[in-house]
């Protein structure tokens, strides 16, 4: 199990924050070649469109299911080569740490960890679908993150 940064709090109760996966596992994947074979005979480079969605949930106590979903769209024109989505999931163990902080770590942590394994997924999927695989660039969940809590905030300072 390893250990998380000391959070504020809890050097009182003796607990020191643990985080370890489980299991780490594919929830879903699905693919659409909608124009083959003619979408192979094409020279143009396609636009690929990549959508993200994470999600996390308590499944028992201290244990917590997080899902990272990416879909990958490639056009050329208006004319779609190629759609595939993929929910990577994990289990993970969170132990010792605040609520308060429970949901950084859900929304950073977790899907730090799964992202490596949807990056493999998709370029396989994309490489059996018949196409030159797509290897998805690194992402900060942290960053993510922040921008998330920046636009929640902004609705609240506008309406206050």
């Amino acid at each position: 199990m390893a250990e998380l940064p000391p959070y504020p709090g809890t050097a009182d109760t003796g607990a020191s924050p643990a985080f370890s996966i489980e299991k780490v596992y594919v929830k879903d994947l699905s693919l659409e070649n909608p124009g083959a074979p003619q979408s192979f005979m094409t020279k143009e480079t396609p636009q690929i469109e990549v959508g993200l969605r994470t999600r996390g949930e308590q499944i028992e106590p201290d244990v917590y299911e997080c899902v990272l979903t990416v879909t990958l769209t490639a056009k050329v024109g208006d004319r779609t080569l190629f759609l595939v989505e993929a929910a990577q999931a994990g289990i993970f163990t969170i132990r010792g740490v605040p609520p308060e902080q429970l949901q950084p770590v859900i929304a950073i942590n977790c899907p730090t960890v799964l992202f490596p394994y949807i990056r493999e997924t998709l370029a396989d999927a994309v490489g059996r679908a018949g196409f030159p695989p797509v290897h998805l660039a690194p992402i900060n969940f942290e960053a993510l993150y922040q921008q998330q809590l920046a636009q929640a905030q902004q609705p609240a300072l506008a309406a206050g």
